[in-house]
């Protein structure tokens, strides 16, 4: 059954390649450019420039590249470190994720200096995915880069979600929250994204650099406060954004600005298509799967007790066939301990220590970047065994959990998923196998 997940999972993962989606959404016929089921006119006197940024970046620009060829004038790629993938035409620079650091901060001034090259009969082509609010960094005038790594790590650490992260991020930057759309007007703005957001909202994901943006610095000071960084947020960050809450600073461009007139941003790769892939592959393997939700957020903890409650009110004693149960989202984590691990290794560890032992039950937990928090794992894959066979071998599963240290319990006891770099990233998948009950 651990296996079989995994094989569930991989499909899954599978279908949401980058090369793949770009492939599917975007064709071009001589100076036509369809995309998404739009068509856009290529000018004959206008350049193409192509802008990526995040885990999937590279493969996304790759594929790009294979589909404009030599139309392309110029362009810049920047992906976390280990993701890149050989490219013709673009330049491609590695840079620390999900910590900033110097290489991501001189690919976004490049990438900027590029944008603000584009006229009028330009096109830009700009290529999203999960990772690139961390990769494209820039600071604010006066502060540091040590200033956005320490807010960075405060940030991912404390337990905000996605959004209000990245409602900080966007207030400490001048390419995020629309402003690549600013910096490339009056060019026309193509941007294709690879979701790793619930619901996929573009001003969210990737801190939304070609989409309007609705929040303001006075909510980025309510997260500070909300969390109680105050104190420990670097001083010449915090400055900015009071400067920007007493209007001091231009804010972001907000709906309705015409600086984006001319800016389409299309969703090309989501964690739904991801959990559809995984169903048919479950199917195929003689499950009956069942998508439960593909916004599964909150802290671990509460997204615990929806998965057990759900695997309760499944028709268990009524099954024909194994039953397979999907879930796709984000939890997230407020790390206290000094273990090593990450959300989805945590998620599973705990989901171990209330599994009915006298129930056949695989849970597998895991990220569809083929990276959970710093570590070399996925994920993990527990089952009614995962407890019992660890006390056999003198693993505490409990004071891992207390010391946030799910990665070490796996590593002794056995349970990791390991995939490599799948440079792609579509948030998380839950794979729960139920089996037929005997006689």
């Amino acid at each position: 059954m651990r296996k079989i997940a995994e094989q569930i999972f991989l499909a899954g993962v599978e279908h949401v390649l980058p090369d793949r989606l770009i492939a599917q959404q975007v064709n071009r016929e001589g100076s036509l450019l369809h995309i998404a089921g739009r068509t856009y006119p290529l000018s004959p006197d206008g350049r193409v420039y192509v802008l990526a940024a995040g885990k999937a970046a590279a493969l996304m620009a790759k594929e790009t590249e294979n589909i404009m060829g030599d139309l392309i004038t110029d362009g810049l790629v920047v992906t976390k470190y280990g993701h890149g993938s050989m490219l013709s035409r673009l330049t491609l620079t590695e840079a620390g994720h999900p910590l900033p650091d110097a290489a991501g901060v001189e690919a976004t001034r490049r990438m900027l200096a590029l944008a603000r090259r584009a006229e009028k009969d330009d096109l830009v082509i700009c290529l999203i995915s999960g990772g690139a609010s961390a990769l494209m960094a820039d600071v604010p005038e006066g502060a540091t880069l040590d200033d956005l790594t320490q807010a960075s790590d405060l940030l991912v650490r404390c337990g905000a979600d996605i959004s209000e992260i990245n409602t900080v991020r966007k207030h400490l930057s001048g390419v995020k929250g629309g402003q690549l759309a600013k910096v490339a007007t009056p060019a026309t703005v193509i941007t294709l994204i690879l979701s790793d957001v619930i619901g996929d909202p573009l001003d969210v994901i990737a801190s939304g650099p070609t989409a309007p943006d609705s929040s303001t610095f006075a909510d980025a000071l309510t997260v500070i406060g909300k969390y109680a960084l105050g104190d420990r947020f670097p001083a010449m960050l915090l400055d900015h954004l009071r400067r920007g809450a007493a209007a001091l600073l231009p804010e972001t461009p907000k709906p309705g600005d015409p600086v984006f007139s001319h800016v389409y941003n299309h969703i090309v790769g989501s964690n739904r298509l991801a959990l559809e892939a995984a169903a048919r592959r479950a199917g195929e393997l003689g499950f009956e799967a069942h998508i439960i939700t593909d916004a599964l957020q909150g802290d671990y903890s509460v997204v615990t007790d929806f998965i057990l409650h759900t695997i309760e009110e499944a028709p268990y004693q009524n099954l024909a066939k194994p039953l397979c149960l999907l879930f796709g989202g984000e939890p997230t984590l407020q790390v206290s301990g000094t273990g090593l691990g990450g959300r989805n290794q945590h998620l599973a560890l705990r989901l171990a220590t209330h599994i009915d032992s006298a129930r056949e039950i695989t849970i597998l937990c895991a990220g569809t970047d083929g990276t959970d928090g710093p570590t070399d794992a996925a994920g993990a894959v527990v089952d009614s065994r995962t407890l019992p066979d660890a006390r056999k071998k003198q693993v505490d599963a409990f004071d891992h959990l207390s010391r946030f240290d799910s990665y070490h319990f796996f590593q002794q006891a056995g349970g990791h998923i390991i995939t490599g770099n799948t440079r792609t990233n579509v948030m998380d998948m839950v794979v729960v196998l139920l089996p037929v009950p005997g006689p």
